[in-house]
């Protein structure tokens, strides 16, 4: 079997989409359509249904899916350890991380390890940080870079990379803005813009508030925070961001309550060996 070809059968299974799948692979449609037909060929049965614009996986399909995910991280685990065995720092780095980190934390880290290390094949790809974490647990990246989990899994290894203090913002001309130091039940009584419900950062956030008996006004909710910091600045309700992306539209809401830190960092399946390249990657960040 074609270890590409695998690779495209776990994409379209995981995004029950061919369209998807080319997406996230940098391919065409029909170029993963024929991945999968030569994989089908070479194994003379079909690995799925496809009724309409529903893709779903065949009985053979499904019993394929635990191995092939078994076979390529076999592969790409032995890879790393040959190569670990040398000493050298090269061949393919596997990586996640999520839209704010890769914008305002990984620029200048990134762009000392390709300088350092330019044998080195970087495929990153970015999605939200409690996707990034059910795909590590999948055997699906080497390194995750996300918001770290606040209660982590016991196969996930992690290491805490930044200190992402949290601030209270609203526009310069709510309510909130008038006041001096505010209590959390203040905040509560009006209208919140939020990251979604299922994230680390809002279960941080909530988790603070249930603390002290509150509930929050969710107004809104979206997992861009660019896009909460604009509807916060136009007054729609007041959030909680990252210092990195507070600017001169917004007001800090200065809070009588305990700072909210969420801490951002390093995650990996605690059975996979990291390799050289990924080790070298973390010194960089490590260092700052």
């Amino acid at each position: 079997m074609d270890s590409i070809a695998l690779k495209a059968f776990l994409v379209v299974a995981e995004h029950k989409s061919f369209s998807r799948a080319a997406e996230q692979l940098y391919l065409t449609q029909p170029a993963v359509s024929k991945r999968i037909v030569k994989l089908e060929e070479q194994l003379n049965t079909r690995l799925f249904d496809r009724i309409g614009r529903t893709v779903s996986l065949t009985v053979a399909g499904q019993h394929l899916l635990p191995k092939a995910k078994a076979i390529l991280q076999a592969m790409d685990d032995t890879a790393g350890e040959l190569t670990n065995l040398s000493g050298r720092v090269g061949g393919q780095l596997r990586i996640a991380t999520s839209h704010h980190i890769s914008l305002h934390r990984l620029p200048e880290p990134l762009r000392k390890f390709i300088a350092l290390y330019p044998q080195v094949e970087l495929d990153i790809q970015f999605a939200e940080s409690e996707v990034i974490y059910d795909g590590l647990l999948h055997g699906r990246w080497q390194l995750g870079i996300i918001t770290l989990n606040p209660e982590p899994h016991p196969q996930i290894e992690q290491q805490v990379i930044w200190q992402d203090q949290m601030q209270f913002v609203a526009a310069p001309d709510h309510p909130l803005s008038q006041h001096g130091p505010v209590e959390l039940s203040q905040l509560s009584s009006y209208p919140a813009l939020l990251s979604k419900s299922n994230t680390f950062t809002r279960g941080i956030v909530e988790q603070d508030f249930a603390t002290q008996g509150l509930g929050l006004k969710v107004a809104m909710s979206t997992n861009n925070l660019d896009t909460i910091r604009m509807m916060v600045s136009i007054g729609m309700g007041w959030s909680i961001l990252p210092q990195t992306l507070i600017n001169h539209d917004l007001k800090v809401i200065a809070s009588q309550s305990k700072p909210i830190i969420r801490q951002l960092g390093c995650v990996w399946h605690q059975q996979r060996s990291l390799s050289n390249a990924a080790k070298a990657l973390m010194e960089i960040l490590q260092a700052g």
